[in-house]
C-alpha cells in the first residue's frame, strides 16, 4: 500500500476480476523478490524483500545488477510469534537521518500477527536494532483492542505528510481491509495505544498472490492486482474513479495481469517519486517461468496521470514498446 502526497492515493494488492491486456508488460529486474520495497539513497537503490532475517540489496539502476548487502536482522526477530525466522512485507523509510524497517511476523492466513520495527543510522548489515512489535493481533499486548482484534498485522507502511510532518501508519489485513493510525513521533510505538485513533481506509477481499499449483491452469479472478483510491484528506475517506468508497469494496485497477499471464498477479507494491518520472514497482509471476512463491520477480512500470488518476506505462512517454527484457 502507499500514499502519494500530491494526490493522496492509497493502493493495495486485492482480489480482482480484471485479467485485461490493457496494461504494458513489466520492466523486469531479473531479481527474485516477493513483496519488494525500494529506497533511493545517495544515488543508489536499496531493495528489501521478505526472507530469512530480511535480506537487502543495492544497485545503481532498477535493472541491476543487484549487490547482496546482507540482512537487516542478525537472526530471529525478537517478536515471539510464528515465522520469526522469515519476516515479510517490508516497508523501509528514512526520517531525520534514521532508517526504519517495518516488517511482518505472521503465518500466512493467520491473525496471530505482528508488525515489528528495526532501525539503523546506516544502510549496512549488522547495524540494525530490532525494537520488536509496534502492533500485535491475535495474541500479545493490545491485540484484543479495536481495531487489532478484528484485523491482522501485516503490510505496514508509514506516510509522512509533507504539509506538517505528521506520520500515519497504515497496515493491511486478510480479514478486514486496511487501517490507519498515528504512531509516536519516534515511530517506535503508537501515539495512544489505549485509544489508537484508527481509521478504516478500505475493505475488500484479498486475492491470491502465489502458490499456484498449475501454470497451465491459472485463474482469471481472485488474484492480486494493484488498485487505487484518492482523498482530499490523508485520513480518508478514499474513493475510486467511479466514486465508490474503498470501504465499500471500491478501488480503481492501475495494474493487473496482462499479456496472456506473462505478467500475473502483480502486487506487493511501492512507488518511487524522487526522480523525473513516478515509478510503480511490484512483484509478479510469469507463467512461462513459474508460478511458485520463489518465482516472483521484481518488476516496474512508469506512471502517468490523467485527471489525477495514475496509469501504468512502459516508458515515460507512454509508448508500449512490448519489451524484450521480461524473462521468457
Amino acid at each position: 500500500m502507499f500514499l502519494i502526497p500530491h494526490f493522496l492515493l492509497i493502493a493495495a494488492s486485492f482480489c480482482s476480476a480484471v485479467a485485461a491486456d490493457g496494461y504494458p508488460l513489466a520492466h523486469n529486474s531479473s531479481l527474485v523478490a516477493h513483496d519488494p520495497n525500494i529506497l533511493q539513497y545517495k544515488g543508489s537503490y536499496y531493495l528489501f524483500k521478505g526472507g530469512v532475517s530480511i535480506p537487502f540489496y543495492k544497485a545503481q539502476s532498477l535493472n541491476g545488477p543487484w549487490e547482496d548487502v546482507g540482512t537487516v536482522l542478525s537472526g530471529l526477530s525478537i517478536i515471539p510469534k510464528e515465522n520469526q525466522k522469515r519476516p515479510w512485507a517490508l516497508s523501509v523509510i528514512q526520517k531525520n537521518g534514521v532508517f526504519y524497517c517495518f516488517y511482518t511476523i505472521s503465518e500466512r492466513g493467520s491473525n496471530d500477527s505482528a508488525i515489528g520495527i528495526a532501525t539503523s543510522n546506516v544502510l549496512k548489515s549488522g547495524s540494525w536494532k530490532d525494537h520488536g512489535a509496534i502492533i500485535q493481533t491475535g495474541t500479545g499486548p493490545g491485540s484484543q483492542k479495536p481495531p487489532f482484534k478484528e484485523s491482522n498485522a501485516i503490510d505496514a507502511h508509514v506516510f509522512i505528510d509533507p504539509k506538517d510532518g505528521a506520520a500515519y501508519l497504515s497496515y493491511g489485513s486478510f480479514f478486514s481491509g486496511l487501517w490507519q493510525l498515528p504512531p509516536s513521533n519516534d515511530l517506535l510505538s503508537l501515539k495512544n495505544s489505549d485509544s489508537p485513533d484508527a481509521k478504516h481506509l478500505a475493505t475488500t477481499l484479498r486475492g491470491k498472490c502465489c502458490h499456484f499449483p498449475d501454470p497451465k491452469n491459472l485463474p482469471d479472478n481472485g488474484v492480486y492486482s494493484i488498485r487505487v483510491g484518492r482523498s482530499k484528506n490523508v485520513r480518508g475517506p478514499f474513493i475510486d474513479k467511479n466514486g465508490k468508497a474503498l470501504t465499500s469494496g471500491g478501488g480503481h485497477v492501475v495494474y493487473g495481469s496482462n499479456h496472456d499471464k506473462q505478467v500475473f498477479a502483480p502486487g506487493g507494491l511501492g512507488v518511487l517519486s524522487d526522480g523525473p518520472q513516478d515509478i510503480l514497482y511490484y512483484h509478479y509471476l510469469n507463467k512461462n517461468v513459474g508460478v511458485a512463491h520463489l518465482d516472483a520477480f521484481m518488476g516496474w512500470s512508469y506512471l502517468e496521470y490523467v485527471d489525477g488518476w495514475p496509469i501504468a506505462k512502459y516508458d515515460p512517454v507512454g509508448k508500449d514498446s512490448h519489451i524484450n527484457d521480461i524473462v521468457q
